[in-house]
């Protein structure tokens, strides 16, 4: 199952991205702009997500993804950690997150982390 040090493990891997608490929980920045959080006692994770898809995640999978009251307007979405199949999973979902925050620079800089869907 993964877990908060999973997660934090794998969004201070990814380039420019610092760790910074936020509303009593930890919050993970590219180049200053937040693209994941540890909130729920640390069992899930918010991460950005266009609400178009987001949409689509939580009818497809409401087990693993749903909208917090409070993000309903924003393009953001939760997803279990416990529901996840591995690793890789929490991988793509969390750098999926890190493309959607990250200044073209860092885009250009790291092909290898692909471009955002819509960019």
């Amino acid at each position: 199952m993964q877990d908060a040090e999973d997660v934090r493990r794998i969004c201070l891997s990814l380039p420019d991205t610092t760790e910074k608490i936020a509303w009593s929980m930890p919050t993970f920045r590219v180049a200053g702009k937040m693209f994941a959080t540890l909130p729920e006692e640390e069992t899930s994770i918010a991460v950005r997500c266009p609400k178009e898809e987001r949409d689509e995640l939580v009818l497809a999978e409401p087990g693993k993804f749903w909208i917090a009251d409070h993000e309903a307007g924003f393009a953001w979405v939760r997803v279990r950690l416990a529901s996840l199949e591995d690793s890789d999973e929490l991988r793509d979902i969390l750098a999926d997150s890190w493309r959607q925050a990250a200044p073209t620079r860092l885009l250009e800089s790291y092909p290898e982390l692909g471009l955002p869907a819509d960019g």
